[in-house]
């Protein structure tokens, strides 16, 4: 075999490479039959701006032609080579030497459903691959990005981040604070969006970035709640932010009209009429599609870059007595010395003036707010995000550093100094004038009285008034395309249910119309009647909030330590984003604070609303990463500490099968384990006897693999805090001693095995009946408790659910139960309906009977405790029974008393029984005989050859022997039940001291008539016994 370089070899590798295997001369058109001829496409490569270098491919001669006129022209030729062909045989037979189904690494087998950059493809199964071998073939498309214009995030960025603050407010802001503190406001910002640039980044090249932006890099770092909460706002502040730009630029040809006095209506009519023409072009260019608007977008950015080195051209162009007049004397070191410290007036300060400049800061996910649109957003946000901040944050240092104007000027030529005049010493006074007046009264030109003063310095005015008109109609368009761009992401994940209208989009650009229109119309109602200036604070909070929330992520997901998060671009660092997080927070409340609370206190109530509302989305959230670590730290430091009797809780393993088919079973166990121990539902699966729930023949381990999910969310959707867990083995008793020896995590391991009695046990076969005492015992021998619990109808409604589909597939839930018998009138029985969800029921005021007989170190007391706290049984009081001698009842009332307030459990009645040791009614003692009758042998009727042969062909026979035995102990069963029968017969619920039978000596038969005796035709009960070690304690 001929095989390419290695370049694993080679440090300069980049992150995906692949060599394609040559194939043999001979076998040329096999090989080009079998693979695919659709090209790859990479946009989930890691961030580098080598695009030649993320596809290397090694060519056998002849070959390399073929493969440049596939780049170039991307069609598909009969000998075009697919470098993951991954289901060609040949391609098998020349790597591993055999067929194989599977498959070697591919990007397709880790995309998303529904994925806009290629097909998902589904690798074999384990099971396909273990079970048996099969050709599977996978016809493989690749849909590339429409938008192919890599620089066009950073053209969006720039033209958002140059506003109009830096043509008409940045000279008054140094004016105001200096050239040095103006300057330190200008990197305070720009630490900001920096930080908030890295984390945007980090997030972006950590997997394939969709449309959405903020909202998408935020909600697939830290959920759907906070992603959908900032969302919705984010996309409602762009939507508003048009309204704001536009005014902007309506406000500005007003000026315009103004001055050469060509008013249509009135200033505020005008700017309204102005406003709406403006949106409508806008909406125009938008809905024409996003090459369109990238198109005008770069046409504004040269208007804008001319209008800035305008400006700057301006400054070295000698001046005249006019500008003179107005403060301008070009580059003096005179007005860079006086000029560089600041002079607050009007009450500002440094916070109030940083406060005005910021939201020039703002627009760094201009571009990250049409990622969707992007051909290679992984590596465009990036770098474009980056060299946008460097870009526009050196024009804002140039043009303050380049004050060329004095703070104040009176505008007359005729204030020069004369000989012999005095002068307040300012730079202007050695420059020739004297604007001394200005101290006194208003001046209506320099740095702190002219938002003109660019237009002035510079060599043509007009131009900074196209740049100012590039500015705002820039911004605008960015924002009136990023709004509804993020409006459908948030719609197509369905995280607000009333607004999936909104998801649809039209074109081969999937373009959101629907959203363009919504937010037309918000902008058209704030540029009507909405007061911009009081809005335009809050809206400053919704994008700095959006800011600290990716800052946010990058930090959550860092500090989760998920080994999902592996982002390409390396230059980050968790505490330097937690750091921005935080400083974002503190900004919001320097530029308006009450505006800053409404911010925290609508995201708030939409974090809230999405909470509560939980959309069924899974994206492997940093939120679910440090669910994982606190749960595995908490686990992990649990493991240190030693058990102590007060912090003891029944930890239940609960053996329910499919948790819907006995549901009361799980109830009853949920009702004293929830908020308060461990359950958990247990199924076995047998060889011998798969289960009827079994929805097709894949085998025992297909079945049980194929349901887990299901059950486990079935547990979740109907509120059970249960987990589900579920073993293949030869035998169910097998099963359940794997279940009992294994179940668990350190110290969070069942303590206390929950079963139903086994009511067919009369005709079930004898094996089953084995391996059901066979638990008990093996319960016992790895030292927990256990719980029989019975009901009169019994647990299973399997046979109610049972359907033309088979059980597996059904989510029964309390509402679906009630309309079962509408369906099925005749088929199901309603008695035992009801009796499967008895436990959900709220019980009435009644009692719940404890017949403590015995001390297993408490845990026949504490379970029916733990009942009345919980609110569907706090009505029913306890009643404790115990036994006695008949001439000592007070004293043992008096005894039991002590012990159960040092226990500090509240009871109503105690009553001592002393009759239990005499013998139960002739009556009660024959039905006993009768029921074990079938099941014993009889050796002494026969002789002992016979006998001997009988016990060797059925060990599980009751022998006379036995029986005699263990008389006593069976008259105490029957005479119990007469007891319980006497005096529990109308209690809610009965807690009853299960009776042990010692293994080898009672038979399984004879201990199933006991439990059969001891229960039956009574409340529902529950045969308790601990593993006799205390779980209740009175020292403090």
């Amino acid at each position: 075999m001929n095989n390419a370089p290695n370049v694993f070899l080679d440090p300069n590798a980049n992150r995906f490479q692949v060599n394609i295997i040559n194939e043999d001369h001979d076998n040329t058109e096999t090989a080009q039959e079998d693979v695919g001829s659709d090209p790859p496409h990479y946009e989930e490569t890691s961030f580098t701006d080598e695009t030649h270098n993320r596809l290397r491919i090694s060519y056998r001669p002849g070959k390399r032609e073929l493969y440049d006129n596939f780049r170039q022209n991307g069609e598909k030729t009969e000998a075009s080579l697919h470098p993951y062909d991954t289901h060609s045989k040949m391609y098998y037979l020349q790597t591993f030497g055999h067929n194989t189904m599977d498959p070697v690494p591919k990007i397709d087998y880790y995309r998303n459903t529904g994925s806009v950059s290629g097909n998902k493809l589904n690798r074999p199964s384990l099971l396909e691959i273990h079970e048996q071998l099969a050709k599977v073939s996978e016809k493989e498309r690749h849909n590339f990005s429409l938008f192919h214009f890599q620089t066009v995030n950073s053209v969006r960025c720039m033209l958002n981040i140059w506003g109009v603050m830096l043509f008409i407010r940045l000279s008054w802001i140094v004016g105001q604070a200096g050239i040095g503190l103006g300057v330190i406001i200008i990197l305070l910002a720009t630490m900001v969006t920096s930080i908030t640039g890295l984390s945007t980044s980090a997030i972006a090249t950590n997997g394939f970035v969709r449309g959405g932006g903020a909202y998408y890099l935020i909600s697939r770092s830290l959920g759907p709640e906070f992603g959908g909460s900032i969302g919705l706002i984010f996309a409602f502040a762009n939507a508003v932010a048009v309204a704001m730009y536009v005014v902007g630029f309506a406000e500005t040809v007003v000026e315009l009209l103004k001055e050469s006095d060509t008013l249509m209506v009135d200033e505020s009519n005008d700017i309204r009429i102005i406003g709406t023409i403006t949106v409508v072009c806008l909406l125009g260019i938008s809905v024409a599609g996003m090459e369109w608007e990238a198109k005008a977008q770069v046409i504004l950015l040269i208007v804008l870059l001319v209008a800035i080195v305008n400006f700057f051209i301006g400054t070295v162009i000698p001046t005249n007595t006019e500008k003179k007049a107005r403060g301008f004397f070009n580059y003096q070191a005179s007005i860079f010395a006086e000029n560089f410290g600041p002079d607050f007036r009007s009450g500002e300060g440094f916070f109030s003036v940083f406060a005005i400049f910021f939201p020039a800061a703002t627009g760094i996910l201009a571009g990250a707010n049409i990622s969707g649109d992007l051909k290679d957003p992984q590596s465009a946000i990036p770098q474009g995000t980056m060299l946008a901040i460097l870009i526009t944050t050196i024009a804002y240092i140039a043009v303050a550093i380049s004050s060329c104007v004095v703070r104040d000027a009176t505008g007359n030529v005729n204030d020069t100094i004369v000989p012999g005049m005095s002068c307040n010493g300012s730079s202007a006074c050695g420059l020739g004038y004297d604007f001394s007046r200005c101290a006194s009264q208003p001046c209506d030109y320099g740095l702190m009285n002219n938002f003109q003063v660019m237009s002035m310095v510079s060599g043509f005015g007009p131009l900074i008034t196209a740049g100012i008109f590039s500015a705002t109609l820039s911004s605008a368009l960015a924002s009136l395309v990023s709004a509804p761009k993020v409006f459908q992401a948030l719609c197509k994940d369905n995280v607000y249910k009333g607004l999936e209208f909104f998801a649809k989009g039209y074109g081969k650009n999937n373009e959101p119309i629907r959203g363009y229109v919504l937010t037309f119309a918000i902008a058209m109602a704030f540029i009507l009647i909405a007061e911009l200036n009081t809005i335009a604070p809050i809206i400053s909070n919704f994008f700095l909030a959006s800011y600290a929330l990716i800052n946010f992520s990058c930090f959550h997901a860092s500090y989760a330590k998920s080994p999902g998060w592996r982002p390409a671009f390396r230059y980050y660092n968790m505490w330097v984003s937690l750091f921005g997080a935080l400083l974002c927070c503190g900004v919001m409340f320097v530029i308006n604070w009450w505006a800053a609370l409404i911010t925290y206190a609508i995201e708030l109530f939409l974090y809230i609303y999405v909470t509560y509302k939980k959309p069924e989305v899974n994206w492997g959230s940093s939120t679910q990463a440090l669910y994982f670590v606190n749960a595995l730290d908490s686990a992990l430091a649990l493991t240190t500490v030693e058990d102590h009797v007060k912090n003891f809780r029944p930890q239940c393993l609960a053996l329910t099968g499919a948790p819907m088919v006995r549901p009361a079973l799980l109830d009853i166990t949920h009702a004293f384990t929830k908020n308060n121990g461990l359950c958990i539902c247990c199924e076995v699966y047998t060889v011998r006897e798969l289960p009827h729930c079994t929805p097709a023949p894949v085998g025992l381990q297909g079945s049980m693999n194929s349901g887990m999910e299901k059950k486990q969310a079935w547990l979740t959707k109907n509120k059970r805090k249960a987990f589900y867990a579920a073993v293949a083995a030869d035998s169910f008793r097998d099963g359940v001693k794997s279940l009992l020896q294994a179940s668990g995590l350190g110290r969070m391991k069942p303590n206390t095995l929950v079963i139903g009695f086994k009511k067919d046990w009369r005709s079930a076969p004898a094996t089953q009946v084995e391996n059901y005492v066979g638990i008990i015992h093996d319960a016992f021998d790895f030292e927990l408790g256990v719980i029989i619990i019975r009901i009169s109808q019994g647990f299973d409604i399997s046979q109610v659910l049972q359907t033309s589909f088979h059980i597996f597939f059904f989510l029964i839930t309390e509402s679906t139960i009630n309309t079962i018998q509408s369906m099925h009138v005749g088929e199901f029985n309603q008695r035992l309906l009801e009796a499967s969800t008895q436990f959900k029921k709220k019980q009435g005021k009644g009692t719940i009977d404890i017949w403590w007989l015995f001390d297993d170190g408490g845990l026949t007391i504490l379970i029916p405790y733990i009942l009345t706290i919980r609110k569907k049984w706090k009505n029913c009081k306890l009643r404790i029974f115990t036994g006695g001698k008949v001439n000592r009842i007070e004293e043992e009332k008096l005894v039991m008393a002590s012990l159960l307030s040092k226990f500090r459990i509240k009871f109503a009645d105690i009553n001592i029984i002393c009759d239990i040791n005499i013998k139960p009614n002739k009556e009660s003692w024959k039905f006993f005989e009768e029921m074990i009758e079938p099941y014993r042998l009889h050796e002494s009727c026969k002789d002992m050859p016979t006998a001997e042969k009988l016990k060797r062909e059925t060990p599980w026979k009751i022998t006379d022997a036995e029986l005699e035995a263990f008389k006593e102990k069976s008259y105490r069963q029957v005479r119990l039940n007469e007891l319980l029968q006497e005096h529990s017969r109308a209690a809610n619920l009965i807690v009853l001291s299960l009776p042990v039978a010692r293994k080898g000596a009672v038979s399984d038969y004879l201990y199933m008539a006991w439990l059969e005796i001891l229960s039956k035709n009574l409340p529902p009960v529950l045969m308790v016994r601990g593993n006799h070690k205390n779980v209740l304690t009175f020292y403090s």
